[in-house]
């Protein structure tokens, strides 16, 4: 369990070295998958990338975790203070320190990091969404954020040269960065329905269950029947679409940031492969890739780095 908002250090904070290596730690144990892809990136990369986990796991938990009964708007309020505090330079703790270096190192905006705490004020107030609308909202402030995080640590490739006279505009990955953070919050979403259902909550949009006649109810008590099938192969469809807008933008990245990209990319794909394998019981069985299939997808990985 991480410390969400401790008081005050009263004794020296960490080195930078103790300060990553407690991040890399956190990643490892929490983000086994997405671990395995940043440990393809140059050091500093990878680094940067585990700060910025970090902070964003502590930032769920602060709703999901296991003290998420006492957190409230003033909690959320607390947080986004300490992290304006963060962008001035001014650590509060060990995993602090490695996101403040972070923001040294890499041209990163604050913009989707508040946009991530509104999404967790959403998760106080809301746990059913109509539209697929508005489940994109909550989509992009509690995923699609961490593309928009991510993508100045990744780079993009500056090395093509151009005549004065080329009118082609620099590539920019945004949209792409963007909708990689969509489909791995939506794959989140498929994979832990039963494990939401017993939440209370429902990340599936309202208005698409009732078109497949499948009820709350329904999903409360894990029927899985002809409608359920069709509905999520609807929404793993969605999910697939997000993961091909994401894979359009991956050229344009820095190319030692490609590999690791392409492999996060694959691996967390493969887990609508498994829902599908599972029959789409996403109620009593949780879909995971088995780690020889992590390892398979890490050549096809590299090799669609280099040729595509």
């Amino acid at each position: 369990m991480l410390q969400m908002i401790p008081a005050r250090p009263s004794r020296a904070l960490a080195s930078l070295s103790e300060a990553y290596e407690e991040c890399r730690q956190i990643t490892a144990r929490y983000a086994k998958t997405f671990y395995l892809g940043t440990l393809l990136m140059p050091e500093a990369k990878r680094q940067a990338i585990w700060a910025i986990y970090v902070w964003c796991r502590r930032t769920d938990e602060l709703v999901d975790g296991p003290q998420a009964a006492q957190t409230t708007m003033a909690t959320l309020d607390a947080w986004e203070r300490r992290l304006e505090n963060v962008f001035a330079g001014r650590p509060e703790d060990n995993l602090d320190v490695a996101l403040v270096d972070t923001l040294d190192r890499y041209p990163l905006e604050i913009q989707p990091f508040r946009d991530m705490i509104e999404g967790q004020r959403m998760d106080l107030i809301q746990n059913r969404y109509s539209t697929f609308d508005d489940l994109y909202t909550y989509c992009y402030r509690v995923a699609g954020t961490v593309g928009l995080m991510s993508q100045p640590v990744m780079g993009v490739e500056t090395g093509v040269s151009r005549a004065p006279w080329d009118p082609t505009t620099p590539p920019d990955p945004t949209e792409e960065a963007l909708a990689l953070g969509i489909a791995n919050q939506l794959t989140n979403i498929l994979r832990d329905v039963g494990e939401d259902a017993r939440r209370g909550r429902i990340y599936l949009p309202q208005e698409e269950l009732a078109s497949f006649n499948y009820t709350e109810q329904d999903l409360f008590n894990g029927v899985i029947d002809d409608r359920w099938r069709a509905f999520m192969q609807f929404q793993l469809d969605r999910a697939r679409d997000y993961f091909e807008q994401a894979e359009r933008g991956i050229r344009q990245l820095s190319h030692d940031a490609r590999w690791p990209v392409w492999a996060s990319l694959m691996l967390y794909r493969e887990i609508l492969d498994v829902i599908e394998q599972n029959n789409y019981d996403v109620f009593r069985r949780r879909a995971y890739v088995p780690t020889w299939r992590k390892l398979c997808s890490l050549p096809v990985a590299m090799l669609r780095a280099t040729v595509l």
